[in-house]
């Protein structure tokens, strides 16, 4: 009997970048307390969002250094996740974000939740999107011209 070797799976093959999810409880001076673990190491907090509730928060931090992060968050005992996000520069003119969010829904993509964010190397405005499907909106937005950055590009 011929048996082929297990392979693993290939890293994906659209850009994207990863996002960290922190989840907190709801007290006052813990953004802070994560600001300053980062604040001494070569990690940039790029993006920013956090929804809070009466007793807990969920903080998601766009980096520059997402390995890094993720340590020293797990070192400082954070409870955290990481997921895939989408990071697609604003078009020009005041409907961008509309442009952006129309070719999502046309392409027929949930988006999940969206923020705003400014690279650190191209200096452009740009939205980061969670979606439910990745691998479906990535081709759906380089269809109509968006440009999607990787990790490397923030």
């Amino acid at each position: 009997m011929n048996v082929e070797p297990l392979k693993t799976a290939e890293g994906s093959e659209h850009p994207c970048c990863r996002q960290l999810s922190i989840f907190l409880e709801n007290r006052v001076g813990q953004l802070l307390r994560i600001a300053r673990l980062l604040e001494d190491e070569p990690v940039h907090i790029l993006g920013l969002s956090v929804e809070a509730a009466v007793d807990c928060a969920i903080v998601r931090l766009l980096v520059d250094d997402p390995d890094l992060a993720r340590q020293i968050l797990t070192d400082a005992h954070f409870a955290l996740s990481e997921s895939e996000v989408l990071v697609v520069p604003l078009p020009d003119g005041k409907r961008g974000i509309l442009s952006v969010c129309s070719a999502l829904i046309a392409g027929e993509v949930n988006i999940n939740y969206v923020y705003t964010v400014w690279t650190r190397q191209g200096r452009e405005p740009c939205l980061v999107i969670q979606v439910d499907d990745v691998h479906s909106a990535v081709p759906v937005l380089l269809a109509k011209k968006f440009r999607v950055l990787d990790q490397s590009e923030l």
